[in-house]
C-alpha cells in the first residue's frame, strides 16, 4: 500500500516503528528536570477519605458502610498505590496495582455520580496517593454524560461511572510520539483491573469506547491539549436487581482520515488523537444489531489453521483463585495477586512447564471457565476477534521450541516455526535480557487495515486497549502461579514479523515475556 493510501492511524504506526538503523536517533537524553508528576491535584473540593474502608475485617454496622467498603476496594484494586520506592532523581516512585510503561502512569481516574446515598451528584477525581475522592463539581452532570455517550442504554439504569483519561505528556516525555501506543496499553491494564475488581466488589463494569470526545473533555473541565478522555465505564451495582444488565456494544467507529498534512515529529501523537475522535452522533441500536451478528461470527474458526503444523491442546483445569489458605475464601487469591503484582526485572532462564503455560492462556482467553468462581464469563472488550496471539517458545517442558499461533476458540497451540529464538528475541526487544532469558514470549498482533476498515482510525485505540487488557490477565495469572512476567512496548516492529514468520499485515501491538524470576 502506498503512503498516500494509508490512513492516519496506519501512517502513525509506520512512523513510530523502531528500526535498527534509526533507533539511535530516537534515544534522546531525558530531561530529568522536566519529568512529569504522575498525580493530579485539585486545590478545591470536598474530600472523601476511602482509607477507613480498605480492610475487609473492619466493623461495618450498616449498609451504607458496606457500600463505602465496596467502592473503596473497587478503586484501590483498580489503580491504588501499593508501594513507594525511593529514587535517585527526585520524588519517590509510587507503584500501583496496574502496570505502566516506565512507571509514568499517564491515566487519571474520574468518578461521575448520578446522586447516591454515598456520593452527591457531580464529578470526582480519584486521588490514588491518598486513596480519596475529591468532589470538585457538585452540579448534575449525568444527562451530559448520557448525551456524550450517545445515550448508551447502560447509562439509563446505572448511578456511577468511571471515566479514565490520559495526560499525554506523562508518557510522551520519555517515549515521544510512540507514547500513544503505550498510553492505550496502560489503559488496557487499568481496564483489566477494573473488570476484575468489579467481580470482587459486586460491580459489573460496562465498557464504552464510543463517545463524543470533546463533550466528555468539556464535562470534566479538561484541557484537551494536555489530557483526553479515553474510556467510560458505567458501574452496574450487582446488588441492585434493576442494574443486572445484559452486555451491550462497547465500540463505535470514527472517521478514517486519508487526506492529512505532513505532520512534524513531536506533533504526531496529538494529531492522531484528534483524528481518532468521534465528532458526530451515533446509534447504539445499530451497533447492538451488529453485536448479534458478531457473536454469531465468533463461532467461526480461528484465523490461522495451517495444514502442516503440529497442534497441542491447551485444555486444562482453570486457575484456582480461592487462595492458598485453609479458609479458601471466594476470589481471595485474585485480590491478593492484584495487590502484590510486580513486573519482573530478570529471569533465570529456567523452563516453564506446559501446564503453567496452559493455565496462563486459559485464564487470559477462556473467561467462561471462571463463572463458577464468581468471575464474569463474558467480560467487555472492544473486539477480541481482531487480536491475534503468537508465542515464541524457548523453554517450556514438553513443548518443542519454535513459534506458535494460539487458537483461542479451538484451545490449541499451532506450531508455525521450528527454532530456538532466544538470540533473536534479545535483538527484537532492543537488547533487553528479558526477551533472551524468557521461557516464552507472547505477541499480540492485529491486521490493522482490517480493523480500520471496521472501526475507522479509532480502531488504533481499541486494539491497544484490548491488547493491554489481555496482557494484564496474563500478568495476574503469572504472578498467582509464582512466575515472572513483564510487558514490553519497545521492539523492532518489522523484524518481529520477519523472525517469527508472522504475516506482514499483522501489526505488532504488545509483547509479554514469561519466565522464572531471578531471585536475589
Amino acid at each position: 500500500m502506498s503512503e498516500a493510501q494509508l490512513s492516519i492511524a496506519q501512517h502513525y504506526h509506520e512512523r513510530t516503528k523502531y528500526d535498527p538503523e534509526t533507533i539511535a536517533n530516537k534515544n534522546k537524553r531525558l530531561d530529568w528536570g522536566n519529568q512529569p508528576v504522575p498525580f493530579k491535584e485539585y486545590k478545591v473540593g470536598a474530600n472523601f477519605d476511602l482509607k477507613p474502608y480498605l480492610q475487609e475485617d473492619s466493623q461495618v454496622a450498616d449498609e451504607t458502610g458496606k457500600t463505602w467498603q465496596r467502592l473503596s476496594q473497587m478503586l484501590f484494586l483498580s489503580y491504588g498505590v501499593t508501594a513507594m520506592l525511593p529514587t535517585m532523581m527526585g520524588p519517590p516512585l509510587y507503584l500501583r496495582t496496574a502496570p505502566s510503561a516506565g512507571g509514568l502512569y499517564p491515566a487519571e481516574v474520574y468518578l461521575i455520580s448520578r446522586g447516591t446515598p454515598l456520593l452527591p451528584i457531580g464529578l470526582y477525581n480519584y486521588q490514588c496517593r491518598t486513596h480519596s475522592l475529591v468532589h470538585f463539581w457538585e452540579n448534575e452532570v449525568w444527562s451530559a454524560l448520557q448525551e456524550a455517550c450517545f445515550w448508551h442504554p447502560v447509562l439509563e439504569k446505572t448511578q456511577l461511572a468511571i471515566i479514565t483519561t490520559a495526560i499525554f505528556w506523562r508518557s510522551a516525555w520519555r517515549y515521544e510520539d510512540r507514547a500513544y501506543r503505550r498510553i492505550f496499553l496502560d489503559t488496557g491494564h487499568l481496564l483489566g483491573n477494573i473488570e476484575l475488581a468489579g467481580a470482587l466488589t459486586s460491580y459489573r463494569p460496562h465498557l464504552i469506547g464510543g463517545f463524543a470526545d470533546d463533550k466528555i473533555n468539556d464535562l470534566l473541565f479538561l484541557d484537551s491539549e494536555l489530557e483526553g478522555a479515553i474510556a467510560a465505564i458505567p458501574l452496574a451495582d450487582q446488588l441492585d436487581e434493576q442494574q443486572n444488565l445484559s452486555p451491550y456494544p462497547t465500540a463505535l467507529p470514527s472517521a478514517t482520515q486519508i487526506d492529512y498534512p505532513k505532520v512534524a515529529d513531536g506533533e504526531l501523537l496529538g494529531y492522531l488523537h484528534r483524528a481518532t475522535q468521534i465528532q458526530e452522533s451515533r446509534n447504539w441500536q445499530v451497533e447492538e444489531d451488529n453485536l448479534s451478528t458478531q457473536l454469531r461470527e465468533e463461532q467461526l474458526e480461528d484465523k490461522y489453521n495451517f495444514p502442516f503444523c503440529d497442534k497441542v491442546s491447551t485444555a486444562t483445569n482453570p486457575v484456582d483463585w480461592r487462595g492458598r489458605s485453609s479458609e479458601r475464601l471466594p476470589l481471595v487469591g485474585l485480590k491478593n495477586t492484584i495487590l502484590k503484582r510486580r513486573s519482573t526485572r530478570a529471569y533465570n532462564g529456567a523452563n516453564l512447564t506446559l501446564e503453567e503455560l496452559k493455565a496462563l492462556l486459559d485464564f487470559s482467553y477462556q473467561p467462561q471457565h471462571y463463572f463458577d468462581q464468581g468471575l464474569d464469563s463474558s467480560p467487555d472488550y472492544f473486539d477480541l476477534s481482531l487480536i491475534e496471539t503468537f508465542i515464541a517458545v524457548s523453554g517450556v517442558d514438553d513443548l518443542e521450541e519454535g513459534c506458535y499461533y494460539y487458537a483461542p476458540k479451538a484451545q490449541e497451540l499451532r506450531q508455525i516455526r521450528f527454532k530456538n529464538f532466544r538470540q533473536e528475541l534479545y535483538y527484537l526487544c532492543l537488547g533487553q535480557e528479558l526477551g533472551r532469558d524468557a521461557a516464552a514470549v507472547v505477541f499480540h498482533t492485529a491486521d490493522l487495515g482490517k480493523a480500520i476498515a471496521q472501526e475507522g482510525d479509532r480502531a488504533y485505540r481499541y486494539l491497544h486497549m484490548d491488547a493491554g487488557n489481555l496482557g494484564q490477565r496474563i500478568n495476574l495469572a503469572a504472578i498467582h502461579l509464582d512466575l515472572g512476567v513483564s510487558g514490553i512496548g519497545g521492539f523492532f516492529d518489522n523484524q518481529v514479523n520477519e523472525v517469527l514468520g508472522i504475516p506482514p499485515d499483522e501489526a505488532v501491538l504488545y509483547i509479554t515475556t514469561l519466565g522464572r524470576p531471578r531471585r536475589p
